[in-house]
């Protein structure tokens, strides 16, 4: 089969996707809301309890966030328009200097980890290197790869979190590479796992051709100590030479941008001065800026482990209430990504479109975020919800799911004889 006629079937399978979402009136959908208070969101005339905000400390409402951002509109005004190739507003340097008490490394702020991913991978990737992708990298990732491999680097994909397989990759491909990039996430974005950092890191010392990039978009703030992240906390610290890291700001930080953490001072600025998108993107504007500032002086202080014990308590009330009923997560891991595999592609289009009817509103994963396989329900916990609010989504899936599949005569996981009692709202 040609190319064009795999992109072809591709397109067609994406657009048959995105229509039977906007049939079941699950995406492209607008809030009603005056005001919002994290917890709800009012669509279609309705008020559901959100469980697709990635927001996970909850901190977008938090008052210091907003006084900053006032503030910083009162004194700058709304944006301060010039790239930052010539004049960079002041706020940056106090901002990157923040961060970079949170990750002791040298840091570049970029105005999203996208743009981040198209300033960094073009630029670090030489024309004789390889790329390797684990399979389920965030598409952010992916693309920017797409643009060395159109300058004719190889890029090529594994299995997901399949080690041996990288090994053999490397093992195979440095004779002929001068370097050897692994891309992976920190936090996985659909499925809610980890990569494993730590035997990252032992085939990082065991091969000096292989340099990782590790986008722990998912993972910072809500873990780690000062909020550093879900892949740092597992290398306790220990920073591997020929390790590239980004995050960002515009999930659990509660505010905007892409943090571009680097091993050492060179590397931050060869970006810095010819990163593409460092030079012809604009910039975070002033009130944005002010508001992550405060977010990461948050990060800093003391309150933050009592921010991250509330949100743990939310994640263990989904695990144990999903086990109970048979909707065990396809990952166990304590991360307030949830995913509950269905592995039937009708069944996710109805079941989230009957739950939304009940109040609930949370994300389809199909096609082509997931294979059709794995199609499931992906929910993001936050501090927003309650312990209430979780348990009573979990109970309206296993009731909903029960009634479609019934209807549909297909097979569903049995509960435990003895379900957790449900909360009142």
């Amino acid at each position: 089969m040609s190319g064009s006629s795999r992109n072809q079937q591709y397109f067609e399978a994406v657009k048959t996707t995105v229509e039977k979402a906007l049939n079941a009136g699950i995406i492209h959908l607008s809030t009603e809301d005056e005001q919002f208070d994290g917890r709800t969101i009012k669509l279609d005339g309705q008020s559901h309890v959100n469980f697709s905000s990635c927001s996970y400390l909850g901190l977008e409402l938090d008052p210091r966030l907003k006084a900053a951002a006032r503030d910083a509109v009162d004194r700058f005004g709304t944006q301060f328009s010039s790239s930052r190739s010539y004049v960079s507003l002041g706020l940056y340097e106090e901002l990157e200097g923040l961060l970079g008490e949170i990750f002791h490394k040298p840091v570049i702020v970029a105005p999203t980890t996208t743009l981040g991913h198209m300033s960094m991978i073009p630029v670090l990737v030489g024309d004789n290197d390889v790329v390797i992708l684990d399979h389920q990298v965030h598409a952010s990732v992916n693309m920017a790869s797409q643009l060395v491999r159109a300058r004719g680097v190889k890029v090529e994909v594994i299995r997901h979190n399949n080690l041996d397989m990288l090994e053999q990759k490397i093992q195979l491909l440095q004779e002929k590479h001068d370097k050897i990039w692994y891309m992976a996430d920190g936090l996985y974005s659909m499925f809610g796992d980890g990569a494993p950092m730590q035997e990252l890191k032992a085939l990082h010392d065991k091969y000096d051709k292989l340099h990782l990039y590790i986008d722990d978009a998912h993972g910072v703030s809500w873990h780690g100590l000062h909020g550093r992240g879900y892949a740092l906390e597992q290398l306790q610290g220990e920073w591997p030479e020929r390790m590239y890291f980004t995050g960002s700001m515009a999930k659990s930080f509660g505010c905007v941008g892409g943090i571009l953490v680097f091993p050492n001072e060179e590397a931050r600025q060869i970006v810095r001065g010819w990163g593409g998108t460092m030079i012809f993107s604009g910039p975070i504007q002033p009130p944005l800026l002010a508001a992550a500032i405060a977010s990461v002086r948050i990060h800093l202080s003391s309150e933050l482990p009592a921010l991250h014990s509330r949100l743990k308590r939310r994640i263990k009330t989904f695990n144990e209430t999903a086990v109970a009923l048979g909707l065990t997560p396809t990952s166990m891991e304590m991360t307030p990504i949830r995913f509950i595999k269905l592995g039937n592609y009708d069944l996710g289009f109805k079941l989230v479109e009957e739950i939304k009817k009940q109040g609930f509103y949370m994300n389809l994963a199909a096609f082509p975020s997931v294979p059709y396989k794995d199609t499931g329900l992906r929910f993001t916990l936050n501090n927003h919800q309650t312990e209430a609010d979780i348990q009573n989504v979990l109970y309206t899936v296993r009731d909903q799911w029960e009634k479609l599949a019934k209807d549909m005569n297909i097979a569903m996981p049995e509960p435990m004889e003895t379900a957790p009692t449900r909360i009142a709202v």
